[in-house]
């Protein structure tokens, strides 16, 4: 943690764990593009209960709180428990999944809907592939993505 923006992240996600009876501690990890905020304690798996729904609540509660004007490019990701380690992982597998149809058989193929964070991790695992592109549909917060071959 090297700002006092970071700070006051930290402490927004104290108060609103607090607020929900959970006195967790956060633990930091600074990378290129987000700072990863990582809860544990008792209670942090109420956090995981219907998919991780709580756990995707507050991330775009606290991105939201905290806007670009603050924090520039920089996202803040909130795991408990290495469940969004977990998670991010099996969505960058599920989409190489779908790139590899893809390019097999040049047909477009979908996958979603999304919420922004995933749709990120999609966008940047096909990034990866010179030969394939994506694009998000739709128009409301969650969407889909389409994967398709560069003509």
């Amino acid at each position: 943690m090297h700002t006092e923006l970071d700070a006051k992240v930290i402490a927004f996600v104290k108060q609103v764990c607090g607020a929900m009876g959970l006195t967790l501690q956060v633990a930091v990890e600074e990378t290129p593009d987000n700072l990863r905020l990582d809860l544990s304690g008792t209670g942090a798996d109420l956090l995981l209960e219907e998919d991780g729904e709580a756990l995707d609540a507050l991330q775009v509660i606290l991105n939201m709180a905290f806007g670009r004007d603050a924090r520039g490019d920089r996202h803040y990701v909130v795991d408990a428990m290495g469940f969004r380690r977990k998670k991010d992982d099996e969505l960058r597998d599920q989409a190489k999944a779908i790139m590899v149809k893809a390019k097999a058989t040049g047909v477009p193929q979908e996958i979603g809907p999304l919420n922004p964070y995933a749709r990120r991790i999609v966008h940047l695992t096909v990034a990866e592939d010179p030969s394939l592109s994506s694009d998000s549909i739709g128009d409301s917060f969650l969407k889909s993505i389409v994967i398709s071959r560069n003509i």
